[in-house]
């Protein structure tokens, strides 16, 4: 489900995914804070409604995976959310983010301008709110719907990151565990990731799947010789 904006005059898209049978519409990750809207205009466009959603599954507690999910809580409270044990913490506010943590050390490093724009990242991630419950689900569970969904602990990107595949697709939602750049599948912003060996590890981790499609939530589907794709990855440590 491509979501197109503007930030600052700069044209973005980032990719929250639909898995829908007779009983469930799950969202898979939410975008920025106070991206309700959006979301719902992008799910009409595609003839479903916000209020439609059964589930939520976050992937990691990045603003802008996570950053929408309280605001749609509140007008939807029946929906049920589900993260790794490792995010949690986070997702519900007893920890701070891990992101914030991140942003505040380097800021002192910067010279005055990248400060200002620094700020501003730092107050973007502290605008995010949190949720009071979610589902804890694990690294090869197999939740029982759409014909089965299967979560992969992809840690590395931070702590708990998990992916989605879905077995009868051979389709992998990668959240931020890979992304595509210039038309590459890649490693998704360096600069994020806190734990680059876990990454790689959990890029190899994924060739025991049969996987023929990717959806990254940067650079949207992937499917060009995926199990090769991932193999450089690990081998060259490409990203």
């Amino acid at each position: 489900m491509p979501l197109n904006f503007k930030f600052k005059d700069i044209e973005l898209t980032i990719h929250p995914t639909i898995l829908n049978d007779d009983k469930d519409l799950i969202l898979v990750d939410c975008g920025y804070p106070y991206f309700e809207k959006q979301i719902q205009q992008a799910m009409k466009r595609l003839g479903f409604s916000i209020s439609d959603i059964t589930k939520i599954i976050i992937t990691h507690h990045d603003h802008d995976h996570m950053g929408a999910l309280k605001e749609i809580i509140d007008h939807y409270s029946n929906i049920e959310v589900f993260c790794s044990a490792d995010q949690a913490p986070y997702i519900t506010g007893k920890k701070k983010s891990l992101r914030l943590i991140q942003a505040e050390k380097n800021h002192i490093f910067l010279n005055d301008e990248d400060k200002i724009k620094n700020q501003e990242f730092i107050d973007m991630i502290a605008s995010v709110k949190n949720i009071n419950n979610v589902t804890i689900v694990n690294d090869g569970d197999i939740l029982p719907y759409c014909e089965g969904i299967e979560i992969i602990n992809t840690s590395g990107h931070m702590p708990g990151h998990i992916s989605v595949y879905i077995p009868k697709e051979k389709t992998l939602i990668a959240g931020d565990a890979l992304g595509v750049c210039n038309d590459n599948l890649c490693i998704a912003n360096p600069q994020f990731v806190l734990d680059m060996d876990r990454a790689t590890h959990s890029i190899d981790k994924l060739l025991k799947y049969d996987i023929k499609k990717i959806i990254c939530y940067h650079g949207g589907e992937y499917s060009n010789d995926v199990r090769n794709s991932l193999k450089r990855i690990v081998e060259n440590d490409s990203f």
